[in-house]
């Protein structure tokens, strides 16, 4: 029997309880010579189906061949190497196009004929089960992986959490609590569409481990979530000492400079107030900053910053650079803030990591300005472009107006895409 003749179904069961099976799901399963699926899977599908069959429609299906298998590979092996059965029906929780296994399978499976039918996902159903519409949501998954949640949660009115991961339960808690988002409406849905479902509803400050844990569905209600289309965070905005930070017209040309795309890396080296790392990590929350400073006292504006703005995915990094820049992932993006005396060295270690980092820097004093023009001849800032900005101020002096000008700044950009 070659390949092609084998005729694979992947089907999507819903949450788990066989009453949730789609009409053409059970028809496929009926009539498939064998199941397949994680071993959870086909003990809820063998062992509860039953009830919605007629016996001799029961009979026949549990005497089918079955394998308790989940991973992709080790199908698609026991499909090419099978005798006698030309259809096969692989079961897979939820709905196929959502978070779901079906995906690795289709390639896996690319020398047989394929069919995919859907199922409930965990979200259509818990939206279902409020009464509320779900296309204007944000879904996180953070089953067996990290996701910046805190971002999503403040800037959608709904954000559907999908959660599974042993130990997270604590980290939900205590980041709703430290970031002050204790206000929402939350909404828990646990065993969906068994006979011990469980939905809760509670303020998210009430939460508690045991109320998240395990295999469920969170939905954060925001009331009042940011609606600027990007973080265009005002200096004033900012808790502040007596340290630098880099204000904000020439923070918005350099984010414009940086040119950050999803999934980016930033080094904020010499972070300061943390002003181009909180406008950064508030960008997108696939972005994921360092903020690197050494002065202990910007250490603390930067966490106090961090808290105010619930920037999450800004991590913060005592120490000097380039030295605590060696255990850190690889940047796609570094900005250097003022005047680092160590320009040189911070600029070779990046390269390094990634010889097509895009690379900013800001100088002020005219030393600065010479070692990044020695560095720019010595090829560590590639295809380097040069600005100067010069911003003034307007500042009300009884019935006048007087521009105060600020200190004059270069800008400079390099690497990145710009060099290619």
């Amino acid at each position: 029997m070659c390949e092609k003749e084998k005729k694979v179904y992947l089907l999507g069961i819903g949450m788990g309880d066989p009453k949730g099976i789609t009409g053409e799901v059970k028809d496929v399963l009926l009539a498939c010579g064998c199941v397949i699926g994680a071993e959870r899977l086909i003990r809820s599908v063998f062992d509860k189906i039953q009830q919605y069959l007629s016996a001799e429609e029961a009979e026949a299906f549990c005497s089918k061949e079955r394998l308790a298998e989940y991973r992709a590979d080790e199908i698609a092996r026991f499909i090419k190497n099978h005798k006698t059965e030309d259809t096969f029906a692989v079961v897979l929780s939820g709905d196929t196009g959502f978070y779901s296994g079906a995906k690795n399978l289709v390639r896996a499976l690319q020398n047989f004929t394929v069919s995919i039918l859907p199922g409930v996902s965990s979200v259509s159903y818990l939206a279902a089960r409020l009464g509320i519409s779900w296309e204007d949501a944000a879904i996180v998954s953070m089953h067996g992986q990290k996701a910046n949640f805190i971002y999503e949660i403040l800037h959608n009115e709904k954000t559907f959490l999908l959660l599974g991961t042993k130990g997270q339960e604590g980290e939900i808690c205590r980041k709703i609590k430290y970031y002050g988002l204790e206000e929402m409406q939350a909404v828990i849905g646990k065993n969906l569409s068994y006979p011990d479902e469980q939905i809760l509803a509670k303020r998210s400050g009430d939460l508690t481990a045991e109320d998240v844990k395990g295999l469920s569905v969170a939905l954060f209600l925001n009331a009042h979530p940011h609606v600027k289309c990007r973080a265009a965070v005002q200096d004033a905005e900012f808790i502040r000492g007596k340290v630098p930070m880099t204000k904000e017209e020439i923070r918005t040309v350099c984010l414009s400079k940086l040119q950050l795309e999803k999934g980016a890396v930033l080094y904020d080296i010499g972070a300061g107030t943390g002003s181009v790392s909180v406008e950064a990590a508030l960008s997108d929350a696939s972005v994921r900053v360092y903020a690197v400073e050494k002065n202990p006292e910007a250490v603390s504006l930067l966490e106090e910053n961090k808290r105010k703005f619930a920037a999450d995915w800004m991590e913060i990094v005592k120490g000097t650079a380039p030295e605590v820049l060696e255990d850190l992932p690889v940047p796609s993006h570094v900005f250097i803030g003022g005047g680092s005396r160590n320009l040189k060295t911070i600029l070779q270690t990046v390269r390094l990591k990634n010889p097509e980092v895009r690379i900013v820097l800001t100088a002020i004093s005219l030393e600065t300005v010479k070692e990044a023009m020695e560095a720019m001849e010595e090829g560590l800032l590639p295809s380097a472009k040069v600005i100067q900005m010069a911003v003034a101020r307007s500042r009300s002096l009884g019935k006048f107006h007087m521009m105060m000008g600020e200190n004059p700044i270069y800008i400079i950009s390099a690497g990145g895409k710009e060099c290619s």
